[in-house]
């Protein structure tokens, strides 16, 4: 993994000083990055202790965006203290979550909220998902390795991906509603990370003609993992999925032969669900 991967080829704060931005329609009600970038949170967490930045090896990740000002970036640590506190304890799952401003991601209402640890909708019934669910999947898919190719369905607001394009060689992304696909190109765009794709399909079906992955995330809870995604992993690779209705938990299937799979039921948790087709 080098730096050069790595790094937004714009600093984000050539993307948090902008004033303006493509928009999507009005009828989406959706706020885009750059819109949210103009005001920039206060801290929601005055009386909480800052803890130190999260160490990590790759530049990258080292370099604070200096555009989103210190307040935020404090923020950022303190959420991500408290995703430590909770277990997760990979160090680059975590440094990601520190360098990706979550509150470019949410509409402008909820960007007090950004960085507490809870999931916020997003639109169209979907959410972003939470700061310890992310970090805690993606430390399930690296299990210590480097990732090369992930494949991540549901694309929602395009967060999950940008925390996901710091630990992945390269990253494609599925969504199945179209205005939630436009809205995270319109988040990701003005950030230019070069090593995601994003994609407008039935997440169900995965992404045959770009595989197969080492890794692949579901960001949506069915009732069982759609086989056409097993099949898209390499031997050797991981998907982690919420599986269930009411009741969810977190079913890690590593593949282990040509038609040889392995699953683990891990904790629980809470999606939205997931459905087949495009909207």
């Amino acid at each position: 993994m080098t730096t050069k991967e790595k790094r937004f080829p714009l600093s984000l704060s050539s993307v948090v000083n902008q004033r303006s931005g493509t928009s999507l329609q009005a009828s989406a009600k959706l706020q885009t990055a750059v819109q949210n970038a103009s005001t920039n949170p206060r801290h929601p967490f005055p009386n909480h202790p800052l803890p130190p930045p999260v160490k990590t090896n790759n530049p990258a990740l080292s370099t604070p965006d200096r555009g989103v000002g210190m307040v935020s970036e404090k923020i950022r640590q303190a959420m991500v203290a408290r995703v430590a506190q909770q277990g997760v304890k990979d160090t680059l799952a975590l440094a990601a979550l520190e360098a990706i401003p979550r509150h470019l991601f949410v509409e402008s209402g909820l960007a007090s909220q950004a960085y507490v640890d809870a999931s916020l909708p997003i639109g169209h019934h979907q959410t972003i998902s939470q700061p310890y669910i992310v970090a805690r999947m993606i430390e399930i898919l690296r299990n210590g390795r480097p990732l090369n190719k992930v494949l991540e369905i549901g694309t929602g607001c395009g967060y999950q991906a940008a925390v996901l394009s710091l630990v992945a060689k390269d990253v494609y992304s599925i969504e199945r509603i179209k205005a939630l696909h436009e809205l995270a190109k319109s988040n990701l765009r003005p950030m230019r990370i070069a090593n995601i794709r994003l994609h407008y399909g039935d997440g169900m079906l995965g992404l045959p003609q770009s595989g197969p992955f080492d890794g692949i995330i579901l960001a949506a809870a069915g009732m069982e993992v759609p086989h056409a995604l097993l099949e898209q992993l390499t031997i050797g690779g991981r998907l982690i999925a919420p599986v269930g209705a009411r009741q969810q938990v977190l079913q890690l299937i590593e593949r282990l032969g040509q038609q040889e799979w392995r699953s683990t039921v891990l904790e629980q948790c809470h999606f939205v669900p997931l459905h087949q087709g495009v909207i």
